[in-house]
């Protein structure tokens, strides 16, 4: 079996092999030549004002590292700013950020909600579990090389100042990369709402299971990532304000690798298969898989993520990800996403909705969604086909009957 380094392009050595299955310790007992360095927040004065104060409109940038290295862990912790607050993340002195992201989607946590959790890649820890806008510590693992430099900023886009405290602990080398080293890639993306055909019909009925394939789904299906270039796609978290308040899933992953064909490349069977679970989502986070926040505490609010670290997706040219919506995309809850993963550069230039248009949805006093279109993003492109059409009037003419509607 041929295995891979995380952001590498070349099989490993059998000395790397075993290092691989002996896992993260046995790194411990081999010499490197590399130093240990770290940018933080720390108060130069030598007071204990540790925390930077980013103003509204503000970018800050927290490191700005030159030469060959590697980051290997960012902390940070803030009492709120999840949504309002960009990380941002260039390589090389790039022009366009390879990350991209609110705070607090980066590290796994949707709808400026933090609750503790564990995976590989990312943790988090609060004394608020399950709360808006709170006091949370944020943990990256993801490994991040670079070749000649490492600039990561903070924008804040909100309406107040920010206050953060950060680690960046990296290394640098005293030699160049291998040449199959490749770069650490982070994308937000939201909907809100889906364009779903038919949102009053419920999931698992009849009116429910139309067909969605080939162009349909390509075009219909909501995207978590598209990128060109060489690398390897590996992973996601997906947050959904569940509107329906019945089940927010049972949509099918798709996965295009170097263009469209149908089938897809990979095709999977439902939105708790494709995060590795079955039966909906329950309410744990394991380290490749899970949900750090479960719509069972929170009123309707989920984030899950799924991390296929062992199983990346290779791509040679071009890659799109993407799920249904409810199958058949028929379901129109607000929808969001970061996805993870390692590439060539240059890559593909990425952009993000404004601040606005990333708040999360409320609810009123007696756990109604409201409507507030001031947040919403612009519709995106949805086909509707003659099938959408009869299942949606039948549903309601049936409903309608029965006097539900």
């Amino acid at each position: 079996m041929t295995e891979y380094r995380l952001f590498a392009i070349k099989p490993l050595t059998q000395g790397e092999k075993i290092m691989y299955h002996q896992g993260l310790l046995a790194s411990l007992t081999r010499s490197k030549n590399a130093r240990s360095l770290r940018a933080s927040s720390w108060d130069v004065s030598g007071r204990n004002g540790d925390a930077w104060r980013i103003e509204v409109g503000e970018t800050k940038v927290l490191a700005d590292i030159k030469g060959a290295g590697c980051i290997n862990h960012i902390w940070m912790t803030q009492g709120k700013g999840y949504r309002d607050v960009l990380i941002r993340i260039f390589w090389d002195d790039e022009e366009n950020p390879s990350v991209l992201c609110p705070l607090g989607d980066f590290f796994g946590l949707g709808h400026e909600i933090v609750n503790s959790y564990q995976s590989f890649l990312f943790s988090a820890s609060t004394n608020g579990n399950n709360k808006f806008n709170t006091g949370c510590a944020l943990n990256c693992y993801a490994q991040m090389p670079f070749r000649k430099s490492a600039r990561i900023e903070l924008v804040n886009e909100g309406t107040e100042a920010h206050g953060q405290y950060f680690y960046i602990d990296y290394e640098l080398y005293d030699k160049p990369l291998d040449d199959d080293v490749i770069y650490f890639h982070a994308q937000f993306r939201r909907e809100n709402p889906c364009n779903g055909w038919g949102h009053e019909v419920k999931v698992n009925t009849q009116e429910a299971n139309i067909i969605n394939a080939e162009r349909l789904a390509w075009t219909n299906n909501y995207l978590i990532m598209e990128a060109e270039g060489k690398g390897h796609y590996i992973g996601c978290n997906l947050s959904v304000s569940n509107f329906q308040r019945t089940w927010w899933g049972e949509g099918d992953d798709m996965i295009w690798v170097d263009g469209y064909k149908w089938p897809p490349d990979l095709h999977g069977t439902g939105s708790e298969d494709y995060l590795n679970q079955a039966w909906g989502m329950q309410d744990n986070a394991f380290m490749r898989n899970g949900s750090s926040i479960h719509e069972s505490n929170t009123k309707g609010y989920q984030t899950s993520y799924v991390h296929h670290l062992e199983n990346p997706v290779r791509f040679q040219e071009e890659i799109k990800v993407t799920i249904e919506h409810g199958h058949g995309n028929h379901l129109s809850n607000e929808t969001s996403s970061v996805a993870y993963w390692y590439q060539t550069e240059p890559h593909k230039p990425f952009g993000i909705v404004p601040a606005e248009q990333r708040k999360p949805v409320q609810q009123d006093d007696d756990g109604n969604w409201i409507s507030d279109e001031s947040i919403q993003t612009p519709p995106a492109k949805l086909e509707i086909n003659d099938e959408m059409k009869k299942m949606k009037a039948q549903w309601n003419d049936k409903n309608r009957d029965s006097g539900s509607i």
